[in-house]
This record gives C-alpha cells, sequence and structure tokens, in this order.
C-alpha cells in the first residue's frame, strides 16, 4: 500500500450556497500553487459537486460546517469534503464527470470522498511545495528601527495626509 502524501490543504466553510463558489476557487487557488493546473476544472467540478450536496440538505436557517480538504496522496489527488452536521446523504450521485464517489462516517458527520488520477503518471513526490518568499528574519532578531529598504517617507506622507483629510485635520502631535 502507497501512503505516500506529499500536499495537503484544507478549507472549512459554513454549509451555504457561497460555500460552493468558495470551494471553487479554493481548488483552483491550490492546484495552482502545487503546479497541477491543468486538473482545476475537473477537481473544481468535482468538489464543487460535493459541497453543492451538502449544502443543499443543510438547513438554511441553520447550516453547519463543511470542510474541503485536498491531498496528494500516491498517484491522485484525493478529495474530501467533510459534512459536520450529518446531513450528507449515505449515497452521494456522481458528479457529471462521472468520477465515483464513497460516503462513510465521521468522527463529526460524513465524508464524501472522491479520486482524480494526477496527470502523466506524476507521483505525489512529483508535485513541488508551493514557493514561498524567504522569511526576513525570525522574531528574536528584529530591529526596533524599519529597514531603510521597507520606509519610503514620502509614501508615509501620502498616508498621514490622507488620513487626516478623512478625520477633517491632521493628528495633532503633542
Amino acid at each position: 500500500m502507497d501512503t505516500e502524501i506529499a500536499q495537503t490543504d484544507d478549507l472549512r466553510l459554513v454549509a451555504l450556497q457561497s460555500a460552493v463558489n468558495c470551494t471553487d476557487m479554493f481548488v483552483r487557488f491550490t492546484l495552482s500553487e502545487w503546479s497541477l493546473r491543468p486538473m482545476s476544472e475537473e477537481a473544481a467540478q468535482a468538489a464543487t459537486h460535493l459541497v453543492s450536496v451538502v449544502v443543499n440538505h443543510s438547513d438554511a436557517q441553520a447550516p453547519g460546517f463543511v470542510s474541503v480538504r485536498l491531498r496528494i496522496h500516491g498517484n491522485n489527488l484525493v478529495i474530501e469534503v467533510e459534512d459536520e452536521a450529518g446531513v450528507l446523504p449515505g449515497t452521494v450521485p456522481e458528479d457529471p464527470a462521472g468520477t465515483r464517489v464513497e460516503v462513510f462516517p465521521s468522527g463529526r458527520g460524513r465524508i464524501a470522498r472522491c479520486e482524480l488520477e494526477l496527470p502523466r503518471g506524476m507521483r505525489a513526490s512529483d508535485v513541488p511545495l508551493p514557493r514561498r518568499d524567504p522569511k526576513r528574519t525570525s522574531p528574536s532578531e528584529q530591529r526596533s528601527e524599519p529597514d531603510s529598504e521597507d520606509f519610503d517617507p514620502q509614501v508615509m506622507e501620502r498616508l498621514l495626509s490622507s488620513l487626516s483629510k478623512r478625520g477633517g485635520q491632521r493628528p495633532s502631535h503633542e
């Protein structure tokens, strides 16, 4: 059994109609970060389908939470949608692309899960980590004075001027 998991990300939402659009954006952004854009359309369609099922079965007056989880496992993208209120039916129809969905109980409710194969025979280890800017300094190394490259007096003057116009007067320095 392949237990290799290289990436994981999740998002917790209120089970309202807006969760469907948020799920779509979350999936597309995450797959872009993971350099898996070719899978974005299919994955977004599968994830939004699962979230839609939860939203359609939720009480709009007292909605629960729904969590969307993406994982790269082996040679698959795993999409899990956890319904914390337990409104998800025991079976979920396949999404329009025909992706097979499994539903099983979780500690809080139910999880609907589907898997999509990674492109071109990729494996989890082939998916690069998202690029992040390096951390400048640790908190213990921070100085009390801003770096000259981070501080532009003209920008600060424009900011203070703008703030003073909003308040009617420039703040006095006593």
